[in-house]
């Protein structure tokens, strides 16, 4: 083995259904078992009994811009051979930019938006912040180097913000391989088909008339979601229209469970799937009708079932050995 390496972890605040909480508890069992130390710099809000592989130092800073400060305070005290970031800060030894990059969210959040939510979101202090902090790791080159999980990620770094390419270092998402759109879905009139909607955010503006055609209600909103497993194993489609995604974890997962996914180009995982083969991939998630499509198209039980060995053999490339192979790489050349 090579020299054991002390890897400090920062990601601030926690959801209980969050992709990078999740990844980031997946990547630190992988490195203690590779025989490394670890902790994690966090909030209060990360639950004690969610991190069982090293120490917790806890920051009291509430704010974006707070944690940052106080982390760069107390960095010098870390006694580590790194520090490597899941979350926007001033500087850090490698980043991993997980959760995409802010300013170009904004600019697709912005084509749906009408213009008075445009003014309330420009105005808001937090996204001010998470501009300035993205600027200091990328445009003023203080993150050491960026691991990203897709190219679009990467293409999104270097353009907007003129950050190295050769500093960048693509790194897919991994999940344990051995676990395992409603206005389009209108558009169909299909009596036999049931959509499951998991994740957070407000139900009632779907609870519409336009799907009132069915005898029973088509739509169930199961909430927030710590384990899609159930929900793939009971799926026969995964439909994912984001307007942003670095790369889901939950498209992989329902990938790695068979299942075809429909999502769109504004999600780095498309690049891993051949539209038609795995699944759909749709311009933009304002094309209903591209959706209703997709959803017809795999609504084919034949098809599916000839789509599921194929799909289970693609996710197999991504496992999160492979992905924890990977970034120990990095993060041992980047210690030397």
């Amino acid at each position: 083995m090579t020299n054991k390496l002390r890897i400090t972890f920062v990601r601030r605040g926690y959801s209980r259904s969050g992709g990078a909480e999740a990844y980031l508890k997946r990547l630190a069992d992988g490195i203690v078992k590779a025989g490394h130390e670890v902790q994690l710099v966090t909030t209060n809000e990360w639950p004690e009994a969610e991190w069982s592989f090293g120490s917790i130092k806890r920051l009291g800073g509430t704010t974006v811009i707070g944690f940052a400060d106080e982390l760069e305070q107390v960095r010098p005290q870390l006694q580590c051979d790194l520090l490597f970031s899941l979350e926007r800060v001033w500087s850090c030894d490698v980043y991993r930019a997980g959760d995409g990059v802010h300013r170009a969210w904004l600019a697709r959040r912005r084509k749906f938006e009408i213009p008075l939510k445009q003014f309330v979101r420009g105005a808001s202090r937090k996204h001010r912040d998470l501009l300035q902090l993205e600027e200091s790791l990328f445009e003023e080159q203080k993150a050491g180097r960026v691991i990203a999980a897709s190219q679009m990620v990467v293409d999104e770094i270097t353009d907007l913000y003129g950050y190295s390419a050769d500093k960048i270092d693509v790194v897919r998402n991994g999940v344990p391989l051995d676990m395992f759109a409603i206005e389009a879905m209108a558009l169909c009139k299909n009596r036999k088909m049931r959509l499951l909607v998991a994740g957070r955010g407000e139900a009632r503006p779907y609870k519409t008339a336009d799907l009132r055609f069915w005898r029973e209600d088509p739509v169930q909103f199961l909430g927030e979601v710590a384990d899609l497993a159930p929900v793939c194993a009971a799926a026969d489609i995964f439909i994912l229209p984001t307007i942003y995604d670095p790369f889901s974890n939950a498209c992989l997962e329902a990938l790695a469970s068979g299942l075809p996914v429909i999502t769109t180009r504004s999600n780095g995982f498309s690049e891993i799937i051949e539209d038609g083969v795995h699944g759909s991939i749709v311009d933009n998630p304002a094309n209903l009708v591209g959706l209703r499509d997709a959803i017809g198209f795999w609504s084919d039980q034949s098809r599916r079932d000839a789509a599921r060995s194929a799909n289970i053999k693609r996710a197999s490339q991504f496992d999160i050995s492979r992905n924890v192979a990977q970034t120990l790489e990095i993060l041992t050349r980047v210690a030397l």
